[in-house]
């Protein structure tokens, strides 16, 4: 199973996908810009082939730089954004003041990108996207929630990006991280069209209940965050080309599964809602396999992606991956024939430098003998600290790309005998 989340996170490697979808050289000049955990790699993959000169920057989460020769890389915050990231966003915008027809905008995202580029709207302040920030990743809301509300807060996002870019050409090479590859919920669509409205984006806050600023809710009352539109005139000479996405990384899973002699089928690239449930309803499905070979017959393994969510209610360490798989255990009850493992293509569950874990028929009764309760834990929403405790987390480090949720459930044979 780790060969296999190995071969989703190298298929989504900029380094292999991305100079097939680089257009030609401009005659005038071509700025590189960008945001995302793959900034980067992204940034040194373009490099690599691009056969004229540029230059640029992109910013990225702290401990995910490469070295690049032309394109400058900055580090800022992730998940919660800081000084360093909204002191970035003000370079990007600056860097593209005085284009031309003749030039060509390259700007490169991946997930990550809505915290790594906070830039408030007049009126608001860094402070306010951090409450808001905090307050959308603890509600349960889902990525496409959360980037709604973001784009009508923020001076960069939602298409205003691209409106900096105007008259020069724009081309946006995406790393999709959500479920659907919607490019206006990829890093809050800083260059793409937005239908979404100021009224979307205060109905999100009032059914989650978020408590915001008297600022922030005038912002958003007022419509002065309304984001750019479809058929916006000023996009016209704008291109959006989608270079990894979540089903290409299971593609690739799959295919080195059945390399292995395992029969490998794949659930769904956008599956969401609470971690817990869904770790109760893939549990389910697994018991099928295992007792009547239905929708499969065992040995095979189940792989999905998506976006799941945690509604914060205890004081543990996260993440939504690994809830996911504490969910799934206690469901499957030891059960011998079925192993699995989750976590995140870009390395990082939540906010912990851990990407994931793995769960087997033993994971429970582990964690008994050394007095772990599961259930506690799941209450806690600790499942870093449960697998932690028993040695199964995944540790990958910063995997410069980010292609989302990788799951695998493995049903052995001699599991239908169980």
């Amino acid at each position: 199973m780790r060969s296999l989340f190995d071969a989703a996170i190298s298929a989504a490697d900029p380094g292999g996908v991305l100079g097939r979808h680089l257009p030609a050289p401009p005659k005038g000049r071509t700025l590189v810009i960008g945001a995302g955990k793959a900034a980067a790699s992204m940034a040194r993959a373009v490099e690599a082939v691009w056969p004229g000169d540029l230059s640029g920057i992109v910013v990225t989460r702290y401990g995910h730089h490469l070295p690049t020769r032309k394109i400058e890389v900055v580090e800022a915050s992730h998940p919660v954004p800081d000084g360093a990231g909204l002191a970035a966003s003000g370079r990007i915008l600056a860097s593209l003041k005085g284009l031309s027809e003749d030039d060509l905008v390259l700007c490169l995202i991946s997930g990550g990108a809505s915290a790594l580029l906070p830039l408030p709207l007049e009126g608001l302040d860094l402070e306010d996207e951090q409450a808001l920030n905090k307050a959308l990743l603890q509600c349960g809301a889902t990525i496409s929630e959360m980037n709604c509300v973001r784009r009508h807060l923020s001076a960069i996002k939602g298409g205003r990006l691209a409106l900096a870019c105007h008259p020069a050409r724009l081309v946006t090479l995406l790393i999709s991280d959500v479920p659907g590859d919607a490019p206006i919920d990829i890093g809050s669509g800083p260059t793409i069209a937005d239908p979404t409205t100021c009224a979307d984006a205060l109905a999100i806050i009032a059914r989650y209940g978020i408590a915001t600023s008297g600022k922030v809710r005038e912002v958003l009352a007022s419509g002065r965050g309304e984001s750019v539109k479809p058929g916006d005139p000023r996009l016209a000479n704008s291109e959006v080309k989608l270079v990894a996405t979540p089903q290409m990384a299971l593609e690739a899973a799959a295919e080195a599964a059945r390399k292995a002699g395992i029969p490998a089928y794949i659930l769904s690239d956008r599956i969401e809602g609470e971690a817990r449930d869904v770790g109760k309803v893939l549990a389910a499905i697994a018991r099928q396999v295992a007792r009547h070979s239905e929708p499969f017959a065992p040995p095979c393994v189940l792989l999905s992606g998506g976006e799941t969510t945690v509604t914060v209610r205890g004081p543990g360490r996260g993440g939504r991956n690994v809830e996911f798989l504490l969910s799934l255990g206690i469901a499957l009850d030891g059960h011998p024939g079925i192993f699995a493992l989750a976590g995140d293509t870009d390395g990082v569950d939540g906010i912990e430098e851990i990407a994931g874990a793995y769960l087997g028929p033993d994971s429970l009764a582990r964690a008994w003998k050394k007095g772990i309760k599961p259930q506690e834990s799941l209450a806690a929403n600790d499942g870093h600290g449960f697998f932690e405790a028993l040695g199964d987390s995944i540790v990958t480090g910063p995997t410069l790309t980010n292609v989302n949720d990788f799951r695998a459930i493995l049903i052995r044979q001699e599991a239908a005998a169980a």
